[in-house]
């Protein structure tokens, strides 16, 4: 079965959901995506099997790991060109954050 795909579908709709407004759904991508990359950090670099392949089994790596599995062409390649833009939103957001702090 697809838990990859599945689980990432969940998250984005439960973002979406529950946080109506763009930043909210920019900023839970980009921690959705972050999350998934420190558990794959995680499952790489411990040496405790059963945590490892649980981790392998049923979470992705990261989203555009999910993107590049089930898509391909230029379909793909638009997506992940809105996955660049949503992270370069959460950029802009994150630096203008940083800046009304000074």
């Amino acid at each position: 079965m697809n838990w990859d795909l599945i689980v990432l579908i969940v998250l984005i709709a439960l973002i979406i959901f529950f946080f109506k407004s763009f930043p909210s759904f920019v900023y839970g991508v980009a921690s959705i995506d972050i999350f998934l990359r420190i558990l794959d950090f995680v499952r790489l670099n411990l040496d405790i099997p059963e945590i490892s392949k649980l981790i392998a089994e049923y979470l992705p790596r990261n989203v555009p790991h999910v993107i590049n599995k089930y898509t391909n062409g230029v379909l793909c390649d638009v997506i992940m060109w809105g996955y660049v833009g949503i992270f370069t939103v959460f950029l802009f957001y994150t630096v203008r954050i940083l800046w009304k702090k000074k």
